[in-house]
């Protein structure tokens, strides 16, 4: 129903904003990754969705469209909340979240608070054919053949480290630092380790 919001800033918190819009005040509740993409400013557009439930109206506010269509995809699915949902995109960029859904990264869905094993497998078995689908994300793509990832990884096979254990780690460093050279990359790794 209300699918943006736009005016004056009038109230900036990580967790909501209000927005004067013509002299009414719209408070919505924003994710920590909204929070850092509000420009210092007064005039603010947040795209919105509106949950309405019985005894509730509650506007969210997001600053991309794609972090409104991650937040409504997760909605979808049984067990998660607006609550949960908002927690996710707080604790992982969009991109994060939609690329560890399609390359089935539990672990990483599971890091965020809130979510156990059963749900995190859930998300990532009722949304993973829709992200592919919208996202157009080849699924070999996601798992691209990143040769410093393959050279960190045997390195730290010699090295006497176990595979799959090394392979975890070095996942996650490749979602915070996609860009990052061998060297980093192991580096990074022998501190989690």
């Amino acid at each position: 129903m209300i699918t943006h919001i736009q005016g004056k800033l009038t109230e900036k918190n990580p967790t909501h904003v209000v927005i004067d819009c013509n002299g009414v005040g719209y408070m919505l509740n924003i994710s920590l990754h909204t929070y850092s993409q509000i420009p210092d400013g007064d005039h603010l557009k947040l795209y919105t969705h509106l949950q309405v439930k019985e005894d509730s109206h509650t506007l969210y506010g997001f600053s991309s469209l794609a972090e409104r269509e991650i937040f409504r995809l997760l909605l979808s699915v049984s067990g998660i909340g607006a609550s949960i949902a908002r927690t996710m995109l707080s604790s992982l960029s969009p991109k994060q979240v939609r690329e560890g859904i399609a390359s089935s990264d539990v672990a990483l869905i599971q890091s965020i608070k809130g979510i156990g094993a059963k749900t995190a497998q859930r998300v990532i078995i009722d949304l993973k054919d829709k992200i592919l689908k919208i996202y157009d994300i080849d699924e070999v793509s996601v798992s691209k053949g990143n040769t410093n990832k393959e050279e960190a990884l045997s390195a730290l096979e010699v090295l006497g480290f176990v595979k799959k254990q090394a392979e975890r780690v070095i996942d996650k460093i490749m979602v915070t630092q996609p860009d990052a050279d061998v060297e980093t990359i192991i580096k990074q790794a022998l501190k989690n380790l």
